[in-house]
């Protein structure tokens, strides 16, 4: 008897214990709604939202809860959520306001975002919550829990760009307009993939490094991390702040946006990827070789260009010291160069006005003549400035033959 007794309390509590597992596994939500906020930086009115609803193994059941943001502070809200799972994706696709640029995105940016709405009704969509996407699912799929799956893909992303913080908050809380290290995270991490690229680019570099990292977690590509060092040292974040305060102030709404440049730098300083992303300077141009050649420094008497490849974001001021041997056509028309008056020390001061190629038409001529003053070394000084330096990124002598 007593072994019959056991027999029916072992079964008992497996079915007991069967029965919590189940209810860990599947936990029907009955929300009054489920708000938020898209941002890239915030996006725009007309914003489509869908909501789709997950098993654990975030497989598609089918549901999907569909929605539009009505403001162009990126919010959104769905009402009447009805969930037999806990587990959710949140898609947005829409036009956002481009923090860099300071302007509204020239095409549409997909943002995705992985959520549990077990103990919450909010949730936010950014591009860390899309980059964790595919190593979340990744990583389930190797038998990993959805929290430990969220928090190591995030750890990994962050790692990307020379951040460790393991007490960070989800990344489907972080809010660029609100203050904190957290969201200062997001709002550098969202700058840094942004640059200057144009939507579709930017599109495609989350897209490959979604991919890269999906198996191991690691950014393996050079290219693509070349590609974020580039952004990084060409972003201008005094302006990015002011830009996100006048956007925010126009919307009326009273931020404080969050201390994002220490991250911003802390990756310049700290990563080892390439940058390849600097002013280019061709061995020639339509009008001969080029005296910005860095490699270059004797000429001959004649024609040449002065010519530089600039990428968005860059600028340049190339001081030319030197009489005599030097001038060029009075009227040139769309060389993408301004010039300064005669500064006291017989120079002059040649800045860059685009981005792109510019270039601009130079003689040079020697004098052969002995008897020449000093002033005649047939000799010329050149002092290059990139993106606003003080000080002189290089420098070279020219000596012309």
């Amino acid at each position: 008897m007593r072994k019959i007794h056991l027999s029916l309390a072992i079964l008992f509590l497996i079915i007991i214990s069967a029965c919590e597992k189940d209810e860990d596994q599947e936990q029907p939500l009955s929300l009054e709604k489920v708000s938020g906020f898209v941002q890239k930086g915030p996006y725009l009115n007309g914003t489509n939202i869908a909501i789709a609803e997950l098993t654990e193994t975030l497989a598609h059941t089918g549901k999907i809860f569909s929605s539009q943001i009505t403001d162009n502070k990126g919010s959104f809200e769905i009402k009447n959520v009805e969930l037999s799972s806990q587990y959710v994706e949140l898609k947005a696709d829409g036009f956002y306001f481009n923090e860099v640029s300071n302007q509204n995105s020239a095409a549409q940016l997909t943002l995705f975002a992985l959520s549990d709405l077990k103990a919450k009704s909010s949730l936010n969509v950014n591009v860390l919550s899309n980059l964790e996407k595919n190593r979340v699912n990744y990583l389930i799929s190797k038998g990993s829990d959805f929290t430990s799956a969220k928090n190591q893909a995030q750890g990994e992303i962050l790692s990307i760009f020379e951040i460790d913080k393991s007490d960070i908050a989800e990344s489907e809380s972080l809010d660029i307009s609100v203050p904190g290290d957290d969201n200062a995270i997001l709002l550098a991490i969202s700058v840094i993939l942004q640059g200057y690229l144009p939507v579709s680019d930017l599109s495609e570099l989350l897209a490959n490094i979604s991919t890269d990292i999906q198996e191991d977690g690691e950014l393996n590509s050079q290219s693509l991390g070349s590609a974020l060092i580039n952004n990084a040292m060409t972003i201008k974040p005094g302006e990015i702040r002011a830009n996100l305060e006048a956007r925010y102030e126009l919307l009326g709404m009273d931020v404080v946006i969050p201390d994002f440049e220490k991250y911003v730098n802390l990756f310049i300083e700290e990563t080892e990827f390439e940058f390849t992303g600097g002013i280019k300077y061709p061995e020639s141009g339509k009008h001969g070789l080029n005296i910005l050649d860095p490699e270059k420094t004797n000429y001959a008497t004649g024609t040449y260009s002065m010519i530089a490849i600039i990428p968005e974001g860059m600028t340049l001021r190339v001081k030319i010291k030197g009489e005599y041997h030097w001038y060029y056509p009075a009227f040139q028309s769309e060389t993408g160069w301004d010039r300064s008056s005669w500064n006291s020390d017989n120079s002059r001061d040649f800045y860059s006005l685009r981005s792109g190629e510019i270039d601009f038409k130079m003689m040079l001529e020697a004098f052969n003549d002995s008897t020449a003053i000093n002033s005649y070394t047939n000799q010329i000084d050149i002092f290059v400035f990139e993106n606003e330096a003080k000080e002189p990124t290089w420098t070279k002598v020219i000596s012309i033959d």
